[in-house]
């Protein structure tokens, strides 16, 4: 089991509720592919380096979670189709 940071970016244009059912859809899909999730760290709003889809804030979040090598592929592969994700980022992390 290695250790994973998944850094989530969220559209800024979304009710707070809407953005929570996002985040749960994610944890779920970490745990659906045998994860466990250790840590999730809400970052809030904050400005984004440039405009992305004429956004120039989102909000942050940070899932850290342990998994096989397999799982971060399968889940990138579900959020990259996800709405109102507005990028992603899963990083392995040294022990």
């Amino acid at each position: 089991m290695n250790k994973y940071e998944l850094a989530v970016v969220v559209s800024a244009k979304i009710e707070d509720d809407e953005r929570a059912q996002v985040i749960e859809k994610v944890k779920a899909l970490v745990e659906r592919f045998g994860g466990q999730i250790s840590d999730v760290d809400e970052w809030g709003k904050k400005r984004l380096a440039y405009e992305i889809q004429k956004m120039r804030e989102a909000y942050y979040y940070f899932i850290h979670f342990e998994a096989d090598a397999t799982v971060p592929g399968e889940i990138e592969q579900r959020i990259r189709i996800m709405d109102n994700v507005i990028r992603y980022l899963c990083v392995r992390q040294d022990a």
